[in-house]
């Protein structure tokens, strides 16, 4: 595959991620539940990565194992985390990350939701181009590498999984305006304050473990590095913990900051134990 065979490859996918924004706008027009906005992103990030790493251009040989095996990944992330999140949009009335931002916009919210959506489009680029990296690696056959990169991705999905599972059971144990209030202290959310998050993080990794060549024959695939990267500074820094902790704070101050207090927001790791307050 050339530098030009890559780059339009990347460039339709690129416009079809800026028509995918433009349609989750549509939708949230439609609906008013921004909800719907991340079910659009998964799926059709979903679609064209699978079908990115399925272009018989992306590969320089007859070598299909591991496109095909990318693309399978992909779309089986894509699958789980696109239902999750359907049936949690389907079970309230919008997303408070994005609800607080509507609320701020006022009367601008409509174009400022636009730009919001198309500025998501330009920083899934680095995630879009660490699946066509990996996919687009010409090593023959799969290396060990490859199926370590497998078992990061599918350890990555199961424990998404078990942690989504575990809050939906905790949420559904509480009732009426109790379960508004409910703070999950158990199983994976007792190691992290977002499990879910660490563990959709911890699946991108796979990607530059499909692309990297230690032989030196493929150096673009160090550029997948970009997207685990870019996963963590938006779940970390922008789109993800600041805006929903900020939720929680405002919900439930106290219990919410002394959660914060014991449990590691990002990283699994053991509750800490607090000091008893000295009166």
């Amino acid at each position: 595959m050339t530098v030009t065979q890559f780059g339009s490859i990347l460039a339709a996918a690129v416009i079809a991620l800026s028509a995918l924004m433009a349609l989750a706008w549509l939708i949230w027009r439609g609906t008013r539940n921004s909800g719907w906005i991340d079910c659009t992103w998964t799926f059709g990030l979903g679609v064209i990565g699978a079908g990115g790493a399925l272009m018989p251009a992306l590969s320089s040989g007859p070598e299909t194992a591991r496109r095909a095996t990318v693309a399978i990944l992909i779309a089986v992330w894509a699958l789980r985390l696109g239902v999750h999140i359907v049936r949690r949009s389907a079970a309230r009335p919008d997303d408070p990350r994005y609800a607080t931002l509507i609320r701020g916009w006022g009367a601008n919210a409509s174009w400022r939701m636009f730009v919001l959506l198309q500025q998501q489009a330009l920083v899934s680029i680095p995630l879009l181009l660490a699946m066509l990296l990996a996919a687009g690696n010409p090593a023959p056959g799969l290396r060990p590498q490859d199926f370590a990169a497998i078992a990061v991705l599918l350890a990555g999905i199961g424990g998404e999984a078990l942690a989504d599972a575990q809050l939906r059971r905790f949420r559904g144990r509480e009732s009426g305006a109790r379960r508004d209030h409910a703070l999950c202290d158990a199983g994976l959310w007792r190691w992290s304050r977002h499990p879910n998050y660490f563990f959709e993080w911890f699946g991108w990794l796979a990607y530059p473990l499909f692309a990297i060549d230690l032989g030196g024959t493929y150096p673009w695939g160090y550029a997948a590095l970009a997207g685990p990267l870019c996963m963590y500074w938006l779940l970390v820094h922008v789109s993800g913990i600041p805006p929903l902790e900020a939720h929680m704070l405002e919900r439930d101050p106290l219990r919410f900051r002394a959660y914060q207090a014991r449990t590691n927001a990002f990283f699994p790791a053991p509750p800490r134990v607090l000091a008893p307050v000295q009166r």
